[in-house]
């Protein structure tokens, strides 16, 4: 458990060694009236917020601009379907909306057009969604590559319905030109007998609708982008390819844009070679993606490894049924190069132990390569967002002071460090360090002990 009793806000802050800029992330994740989207400066003043505007996640544009959606529908009905995708400028008014992805006639409400959008999306100009010198985004339109869900049912996974991935392009008015259908792969992702029966008789169902299968529950998707793979002449690495991941099923895989098909792929399991075996296995992971071309490490894949439970396999003592066979308390975020799966580089760094009290978030996260070297990472489960250097020190931590009302926790899913020319304020903020606290020194004032340290000073 968490302690009871923390600061919020800027915890930690060096100034010479971050990469300096304002920081977006979403306050309240699926909430109505939410306190919305929240840009920050390093010393965790708002320097905007877009009230409503939920983050699934939020994503800021050059130009102030910012993109989320109005509305979540009913979980009665779907499940983390958000009812449209929209650009807002930094006053909050909407200038893009996409909702025409499927007309929905939920019981006892109006038909009305959803997006369905879950998870992710990338607007035309940038590869991952976060800030990669020379590759901004489009403000005001442009195409965009969103990530949706469609329920069907495919007898050949399960006889349960499905709620399925999708991935859709749209143009700047909205049309859709292109779309991928993730059951349509099932054969080709290698899930041995023993995890096909397990998803046969539970799919990872959700009570929504009256119970579909969130099978394989895909959370991060982008292009791969420029990149010295595809460079020297390796096609699976083509710039529009897709790199998406699969949290209920630990996979990680790239697609072909032009046929569909699956062209590399890591996981489910990870015991067939010894370079699998190095890595290990990951578990529920969130924002796996490459890292673009003028970033260091770049051609690297970048994954937040949440751990928790995920899976399909053969029933053991912590998973009878066989669902969630795959279990571990802690997380890392893991930099490997996606040909010879060697490791780059790890937060935390490998070391006697678990280390589970060092970093773990068993759903949402994400991590994000800054222009300095440094990583932003998300641990989402309490809020928490820090950015490291190469050599594992915490140069930045902010704890989000914003209590989810449902789950009672300072939930974030993602946050986003952009630059601070892309906000429309006339000068950037002025930066105060905050040094580390010794936790073992820091006492709350007016505790007992605080009190007894205090008259023991004065004796002195």
């Amino acid at each position: 458990m968490p302690p009871s009793v923390y600061p919020t806000g800027t915890t930690i802050y060096n100034p010479e060694k971050c990469w300096n800029g304002y920081t977006l992330f979403q306050a309240e994740l699926h909430q109505k009236n939410s306190i919305g989207a929240v840009l920050i400066d390093m010393n965790g003043n708002v320097v905007n917020r877009w009230k409503g505007l939920d983050g699934f996640p939020n994503k800021m544009l050059p130009g102030g601009h910012i993109m989320g959606s109005t509305g979540v529908r009913n979980f009665k009905y779907g499940y983390q379907d958000m009812v449209d995708l929209v650009e807002a400028d930094w006053e909050g008014n909407i200038v893009w909306k996409f909702d025409k992805y499927e007309l929905v006639k939920d019981l006892r409400q109006p038909p009305r057009w959803m997006a369905r959008q879950h998870h992710d999306y990338q607007r035309e100009g940038n590869p991952v969604g976060y800030y990669v010198p020379g590759m901004e985004p489009k403000a005001g339109g442009g195409k965009t590559l969103i990530l949706c869900h469609k329920t069907l049912k495919k007898p050949g996974i399960s006889d349960k319905p499905l709620v399925d991935d999708t991935i859709i392009e749209v143009d700047h008015k909205g049309k859709i030109i292109w779309e991928w259908t993730c059951s349509e792969h099932f054969e080709q992702m290698g899930f041995s007998a023993r995890a096909k029966k397990t998803i046969s008789r539970n799919p990872g169902m959700k009570p929504a609708g009256g119970g579909m299968g969130d099978w394989m529950h895909m959370n991060s998707m982008s292009t791969l982008g420029p990149n010295r793979l595809y460079d020297g002449g390796d096609k699976r690495f083509h710039p529009d390819n897709i790199i998406w991941d699969g949290r209920q099923t630990n996979i990680i895989a790239i697609i072909d844009r032009k046929t569909g098909k699956i062209v590399w792929q890591l996981g489910p399991y990870f015991t067939a070679s010894k370079a699998l075996r190095k890595i290990g296995q990951i578990i529920g992971q969130h924002h796996a993606h490459m890292i673009p071309r003028g970033l260091p490490g770049e051609g690297n894949i970048l994954v937040f490894d949440n751990g928790g439970s995920a899976g399909y396999g053969a029933p053991n003592p912590g998973a009878p049924t066989g669902i969630d066979n795959a279990r571990r308390d802690f997380s890392r975020v893991l930099e490997f190069d996606p040909i010879t799966l060697e490791i780059k580089w790890q937060y935390p760094a490998p070391a006697p132990g678990p280390g589970g009290n060092r970093l773990y978030s068993a759903f949402v996260s994400s991590a994000q390569r800054l222009p300095n070297g440094n990583t932003m990472i998300t641990e989402g489960n309490g809020g928490r967002i820090i950015e490291v250097t190469t050599g594992q020190e915490i140069v930045w931590e902010y704890v989000s002071p914003y209590k989810h009302r449902m789950l009672k926790m300072n939930l974030v899913y993602r946050a986003y460090r952009v630059p601070y020319g892309w906000a429309p304020l006339p000068e950037k903020p002025v930066e105060i360090a905050v040094p580390h606290i010794d936790n073992s020194k820091f006492r709350v004032p007016g505790s007992p002990k605080a009190k007894r340290e205090r008259a023991v000073r004065i004796k002195i």
